[in-house]
């Protein structure tokens, strides 16, 4: 009886341990977030099906639906849809069925809304992809001409890689053909479209090893089929690689649209679309900063609102802040998704939880 009341004191310990400490977490004057599912470990690239269905990728093999019967904001049901995958952090919603990465595959589930309790053995779409596992975990998104992107990012942190690699691709929905979107990208975790110009704009994470504050992140938008984005020759529009970067000038490649940071692993990535955030936030790109880990102090854990008028950055500011104190970080955003109502999922991979965040005028 003794060794049992230890076990359910020590489950009670470790479940009030994991309960994502919101109100760590700063957000600006009339926004609330709130937990929607801490039942998601690893929980990485969002997806939304057109009966409301939550679907989460993850860094730890499995992947997740969750279902919000109640519709209180809270998803009161989460299930297992796929086991045992291969880092499959990525989700794509399309014509009723899930696509999933997999480090070198592509894979589907068919008609997944009508069998969540008894989920169809995932089929391939392709496998004609790198298997390295360095930066092999890859973001999914269908475009609106219909296509679904791939980005097969560097197999290292810096180095000189043929093609496939440090590229972003598209493919038809059956991984036919593959073709060239652009190039010269370290590693992209997060792109969508722009409502309106229907550009393609991506996140791209700096490289490693020069110093605290060198490179930044990137903002980038393909203006062209193909651009070239510098990596591994320029870094950051106008700092030449020290390794790379002789006989290769900047100039010769896409600047970045902004620069985000130094270290801050900007992920995913979603223009937001709503009416619930004040105008300030209507068409601004959310991205969610999963955070540094290889600087003397801590940058990212946060999510960041990059407000832009056409090709245009206005300006830079945070959502929703407090993920780290004290260089100690309790969460890590991966993922944001604007829902129709105007509130926006965001995924933590570190307390593996998914949070809503809405907005409510003070005044009001």
């Amino acid at each position: 009886m003794r060794m049992l009341f230890g076990i359910v004191l020590a489950a009670l310990a470790v479940s009030a341990q994991a309960a994502p400490p919101l109100q760590r977490l700063s957000l600006p004057p009339g926004f609330h977030i709130a937990v929607y599912s801490d039942q998601t470990p690893g929980a990485r690239e969002l997806a939304r099906g057109p009966d409301g269905t939550i679907y989460v990728g993850s860094n730890a093999g499995q992947i997740y639906a969750l279902t919000d019967t109640g519709h209180d904001g809270r998803a009161d049901r989460v299930r297992t849809i796929a086991r045992g995958l291969r880092n499959p952090i990525g989700v794509a919603f399309h014509d009723g069925d899930l696509y999933v990465s997999a480090i070198d595959r592509i894979l589907v589930l068919r008609d997944i809304g009508d069998h969540l309790s008894d989920p169809p053995k995932p089929q391939l779409v392709t496998d004609q992809l790198p298997d390295k596992a360095h930066h092999g975990g890859k973001f999914l998104a269908f475009g609106p001409d219909g296509k679904l992107y791939v980005p097969v990012g560097a197999p290292c942190n810096i180095c000189e890689p043929p093609l496939p690699f440090a590229a972003l691709w598209r493919m038809n929905p059956d991984g036919s053909h593959r073709e060239l979107v652009a190039r010269g990208i370290r590693n992209t975790v997060g792109f969508d479209w722009q409502p309106g110009s229907g550009k393609l704009w991506f996140t791209d994470n700096g490289r490693d090893m020069m110093g605290d504050d060198m490179p930044s992140d990137e903002l980038n938008r393909v203006d062209r089929l193909g651009e070239h984005f510098g990596y591994p020759y320029c870094h950051q529009g106008d700092t030449p690689d020290p390794e790379y970067g002789k006989g290769h000038p900047c100039k010769d490649y896409a600047p970045p649209a902004a620069k985000l940071g130094a270290h801050v692993a900007s992920l995913g990535m979603r223009f937001y679309t709503g009416t619930m955030f004040p105008a300030r936030f209507h068409g601004a790109i959310l991205i969610a900063e999963h955070g540094s880990w290889n600087r003397s102090k801590k940058s990212g854990y946060r999510v960041m609102a990059v407000r832009v008028k056409g090709d245009h950055v206005l300006q830079q500011v945070p959502l929703v802040t407090g993920f780290e104190q004290n260089e100690s970080a309790w969460g890590r955003p991966a993922d944001v998704l604007p829902l129709p109502d105007g509130s926006v999922l965001i995924s933590d991979d570190l307390a593996g939880a998914v949070y809503r965040v809405t907005y409510r005028s003070p005044t009001s």
